[in-house]
């Protein structure tokens, strides 16, 4: 298990061209591009708050490509939660998210208190392959959440990082990190294991 540090790390997984640089991008910056850029690995920080501290959190946007083993290796070691991310419009970038969540299984070993979200990118696309049931069905057999996101549109884009940041139960993760607090705030602060996105 990765060390506690003041980094909450999150790792993007998926097939090249299923947007989780457009995911990414979208979340940390609130912009699009349509334009297809292949990514090596970037790393985008925000400050959220852990267990009531400031800390970072930090997202990796890693490659499509099978070429760099040793880099998946590595951010899935280091991760804290992931994103494995397919498009809609292409079942084989589904199919190709099953190795690396075994993986994810293979060197984290109990993966039952790891956040790991199943989402399927391009829901504004006409030209679907694959249907909002089979990502739930695969999300069921692999114990995970769901979600359908466009990052073109900006939807359920804020709401993936909520839901991300939700599953964490080892410690309270949010993404406010100002000192006042309204009432319900401190009320879901109460609330032991709980996480929220502002």
């Amino acid at each position: 298990m990765p060390e506690q540090s003041n980094d909450y790390r999150v790792v993007v997984f998926g097939a090249a061209g299923v947007g989780k640089s457009s995911l990414v991008l979208r979340f940390v910056r609130g912009t699009f591009r349509e334009t297809y850029i292949p990514t090596i690995e970037d790393t985008y920080r925000q400050v959220i708050s852990c267990d009531k501290n400031i800390c970072t959190l930090q997202i990796t946007d890693t490659t499509g490509s099978h070429q760099f083993p040793a880099m998946q290796r590595l951010s899935i070691s280091k991760g804290h939660a992931f994103i494995l991310v397919y498009s809609v419009t292409s079942k084989q970038s589904m199919e190709e998210l099953q190795p690396i969540y075994e993986q994810i299984c293979q060197i984290k070993g109990n993966i039952q208190n790891i956040p790991i979200m199943l989402v399927g990118n391009k829901s504004d696309e006409t030209q679907r392959e694959v249907e909002t049931t089979e990502g739930e069905a695969l999300a069921t057999k692999w114990m995970c959440s769901f979600m359908e996101t466009s990052a073109k549109l900006n939807y359920n884009v804020q709401e993936l990082f909520q839901e991300l940041l939700n599953l964490e139960k080892r410690r309270a993760v949010s993404l406010q990190v100002d000192g006042k607090k309204s009432k319900q705030q401190k009320r879901k602060d109460k609330l032991k294991g709980k996480c929220s996105l502002m």
